[in-house]
Order: structure tokens, then sequence, then C-alpha cells
């Protein structure tokens, strides 16, 4: 979601060196893109001392940064751009650590939910960013791609894979953002049974044992998951940007569909819808109306945990069938328009 407001400072600061500094799990998402010019990896629990503590600090104060711009709300990211040096440190004055930084923005109220996404851009817009949009960008490498062309070659050959579903259920918040795995089994089936589609579930390191688990349950042989191959982000993004659609929790995955143009069906419990907005018209939220929540916590805290449970995967399977209805309309009517304009 900061893809968008990385691309307005990259178009503010076009000749500057832009750094990321960001966790090892992560600094595959931003592979392919030119928005940052290269990275530093920040490891504060690995075992890479390069990565961490003093050593990571001294770091930082070498690349003698003008200006270290904050994405992420923690104490943590502040008190590691003051020890840089940075001569400007921008960043949103919230839990204390505004005397770290020498440009402020006032946060939003928490108790009132509003997009992310806007938030970033209000950090772009800050330092004189333009063209702000909300338009979120990804690419794949060539390594990515070959990595998903090693996956199929693998699967049985008469699987097919033009028309592809992937599932995604993980969620590293907790498990309150988890919808059982026995419904996404019960809806890789359907889509198996019923659209004759080829589903592939996507998942994590941890995640494995879940993956595996649904392609157990959903009993097809066309349900398969990455589970048995070296896992990445930039495969995952592959497959995402394959797809003919996402089944997605709330995690961060789902995000993944919009910049590849993939309709994605969204699946919400304890997290309030309006924290992740993004604004795209390929997506359907599905979120039942609890007395209880959305709760936003990570596990949930009456122990019934209905608002996953009780979303049926009748409904799920209902909304990913009128979405790839709708979004097959839509290529049809851009194909003929482009038809007719030729």
């Amino acid at each position: 979601m900061a893809t968008a407001a990385l691309r307005s400072i990259r178009e503010r600061f076009h000749d500057a060196e832009i750094v990321a500094v960001q966790r090892p799990y992560v600094a595959e998402v931003l592979s392919g893109l030119n928005l940052t010019d290269r990275s530093l990896l920040h490891d504060p629990r690995g075992t890479d001392l390069k990565r961490r503590g003093g050593r990571f600090v001294q770091t930082l104060r070498q690349e003698r940064f003008d200006l270290v711009l904050l994405f992420p709300n923690s104490f943590r990211s502040a008190w590691l751009a003051w020890r840089s040096r940075a001569r400007r440190r921008v960043g949103f004055d919230r839990d204390g650590r505004g005397i770290l930084l020498t440009g402020r923005l006032r946060p939003k109220s928490k108790s009132i939910p509003n997009p992310v996404i806007d938030e970033y851009l209000r950090l772009a817009e800050h330092l004189g960013g333009a063209n702000l949009s909300r338009r979120m960008e990804l690419a794949t490498t060539d390594d990515d791609e070959q990595r998903l062309d090693r996956f199929w070659a693998g699967r049985d050959a008469r699987l097919p894979i033009d028309g592809v579903v992937c599932l995604n259920p993980g969620g590293a918040f907790g498990s309150a953002k988890h919808w059982p795995m026995s419904l996404f089994a019960a809806l890789a089936r359907r889509i198996a049974d019923e659209m004759g589609k080829t589903v592939l579930v996507l998942c994590g390191p941890a995640e494995k044992a879940e993956a595996q688990q649904i392609v157990q349950e959903a009993d097809r042989p066309n349900v398969v998951s990455l589970a048995d191959v070296p896992l990445s982000v930039g495969l995952t993004k592959a497959a995402i940007r394959r797809a003919d659609l996402l089944v997605t929790t709330d995690s961060g995955p789902r995000h993944f569909a919009p910049p590849f143009g993939v309709p994605v069906v969204t699946l919400f419990g304890p997290t309030h819808i309006a924290w992740s907005e993004t604004f795209y018209d390929k997506a359907v939220h599905l979120q039942l109306k609890m007395e209880c929540g959305p709760c936003q916590q990570r596990v949930c805290p009456v122990g019934h945990h209905r608002c996953m449970r009780d979303l049926g995967s009748d409904r799920v399977f209902a909304a990913v069938n009128s979405l790839l209805e709708r979004d097959s309309v839509r290529v049809s009517d851009r194909e003929r328009s482009g038809s007719e304009a030729a």
C-alpha cells in the first residue's frame, strides 16, 4: 500500500538516491520496480549481526542520509531514524515519538478507521509530492516467473493452468483473521467441479500445513498448493499475477491483486475494512455484521470466532462467480471497443 506514495516521492526527488530500509522477509515486494535504488536489510532478531543493533546503526550513519521518511508508525523506526543522524526525519507524531522527528504530521484519530493508503499519501504530500494517486504498483522478475513455470512443469501435464483461482488462507496478524480450512476446502471443490478451474493454494513458510490440509480435504486433482516447493514473495506475486481471481483473508498478499488487475474477494473478520481499503473496482469485501466486531483483536476475545466461522463457502463462491462474470464482461467490452476503434 506504500507504493502509491513511493511513486509520488520518486517523481518529487527524481535526482535523489532513494534507499529502502526493509525487513528481509518483505524485501522482495519492491523487486522489479524503480521506486527505490537499493535496499538496506534490517533484522533486529536475526543472526546476521550486520543487520541488527549497533552495527546496523553504524551502517545508517555511514549513509549520511539527508532525509528519512517513516512509513511504519513504530517507536523503533523513529528511534533508528534519530540514531542515523539524518538531518530530516519525517513521520507521524504518535506514541511519544514526536521528539525524535523534525517533520511531524498529526495522525488521524485511532478510533475512526481511515485508509492506510491515504495516510501514506499524506506523507508524500508533506514532502511536496504531486500527482498523488491511490494506484498501487508491483512487478515480477524473470526469476519469479521462472520459479512459477518450474512449479507448473512439476505438476500433472493434464492440469489446466490457463484458468487458475488462487486461495490465500494465511494471516500473520493472528488466528482471528483465519477462515476455517474446511470452508476453504469446500470452496476449492466447488470452483474445481463447477467452474472447471485449477485452484492453487498459496502459503508462506508458516502456513504449509494449512495449505496441505486444504488440498487433502478438497480431494480434487485440480486443487494443488505451493507447500512442496521453495517459497518466496516473488513466487506468490507471479502466481497472483497470472491468476483469474484471488480469494484471500485480510493479509498481505491480498494487496498483490490490484496492481496486476486481478479480481479479488477478501474475507474480513475482526478487522475493519476501512483501515486497509484500496478503492479497487475489481474487489469484493465480505464481512458479517456482528455485535462484537470488528474487534481488531488477534485472537477472538469471546472464543466463538463466528465472524469467520459463520461466513459460509456458498456465499464466497457466489462472490467468486459474480466477480469473474463481471470481469469477463469488462474484458469483452474492452476488446470490442478496441476492435471498433481499429
